[in-house]
């Protein structure tokens, strides 16, 4: 089976009404993108909770609708146009999707991973490149960290450099567990991770089955009622990977579930966002930058210490 994708270019005001009216004039699937990709134009469209965009478009927007090969693609976009009383229907291309095995498709795009000295992240239909590395089998899925964005990197590669045998650690916002289960993997005892989306916690959980991880999962409320040492407990390693703003409201609960002289590591913060999430936390623990990649940074501190820990060398 084959399909045809119709691609209109339009003014912001009216790519969401359209996407919608196109959905409903018969067409399989509407994206949105932005006409200037790839143009001195371009313009990055982003937010974090509480601060998304109003509009998920562009000023120049491309709506591309998917449609079957054999369906009046002009009628489809005249209805859509009507619908949402524009005074004429936009005019538009269209170009062919050839059928495709999509889950090979799809599966060629993930290879495996190598991060830091000795980590690798290696989907299931892929041999371990290194046996004798720290091998973490996970697919794509639904639950945030792969290993393939900085801040998720950036987190795994303090753990690696900072093994901590038996001791405990806490995952907060942990998605599909990842950070968790490195942990454990590089010799932690108790480990606990928390999301505030069940879908994670049904992620992560089947992840830590599969990489023969024992870590236990929480949503935010059952944390509370959890077992006496993780519901009031602290943790010698405690791992943030999130957003700057939930990280700023979250300081003096994070921060509270470090244990003394433990360890507290943020990512999910741009460069030019360290200095305001520091201060968020400057009243409970000294943070500053240990790494930086592609624009993101990892802040990390120690519980009672004045003195903030050095950075990364750039040898490492």
């Amino acid at each position: 089976m084959s399909w045809t994708e119709v691609v209109i270019e339009i003014a912001r005001e009216h790519a969401e009404a359209l996407s919608d009216a196109l959905m409903e004039a018969g067409a399989l699937s509407v994206s949105v993108e932005d006409a200037d990709e790839g143009t001195d134009q371009e313009k990055p469209l982003f937010g974090e909770p509480g601060m998304e965009p109003t509009e998920a478009a562009w000023e120049h927007s491309r709506v591309v609708a998917l449609t079957d090969v054999d369906a009046d693609q002009a009628a489809i976009v005249a209805e859509a146009a009507a619908a949402i009383k524009l005074d004429k229907a936009p005019p538009f291309t269209t170009r062919a999707v050839a059928d495709e095995d999509w889950v090979r498709l799809t599966q060629s795009q993930f290879a495996p991973i190598h991060i830091g000295k000795n980590i690798w992240v290696v989907p299931s239909w892929h041999e371990a490149p290194d046996p004798d590395g720290l091998i973490l089998e996970l697919d794509p899925g639904l639950a945030f960290g792969t290993g393939s964005h900085p801040t998720t990197r950036l987190c795994m590669e303090w753990l690696e450099a900072h093994p901590a045998p038996g001791k405990t650690v806490l995952d907060y916002g942990c998605g599909s567990g990842i950070l968790a289960m490195v942990a454990k993997k590089m010799g932690a005892g108790d480990v606990a991770g928390v999301d505030i989306d069940p879908q994670a916690i049904e992620s992560a959980r089947d992840n830590a089955v599969r990489n023969n991880c024992e870590i236990t999962w929480y949503l935010p409320d059952q944390l509370a009622t959890a077992k006496p040492e993780h519901a009031t407990g602290r943790f010698d390693t405690v791992v943030a990977n999130i957003l700057s703003s939930p990280l700023k409201l979250m300081a003096p609960m994070l921060a509270g579930r470090v244990a003394p002289g433990g360890a507290l590591i943020l990512s999910g913060v741009l460069a030019r966002q360290a200095e305001e999430v520091a201060a968020a936390y400057a009243p409970f623990i000294k943070l500053g930058v240990w790494a930086e990649q592609d624009g993101w940074v990892a802040l990390h501190g120690r519980m009672g210490s004045d003195i903030v820990p050095p950075a990364r060398s750039t040898g490492e």
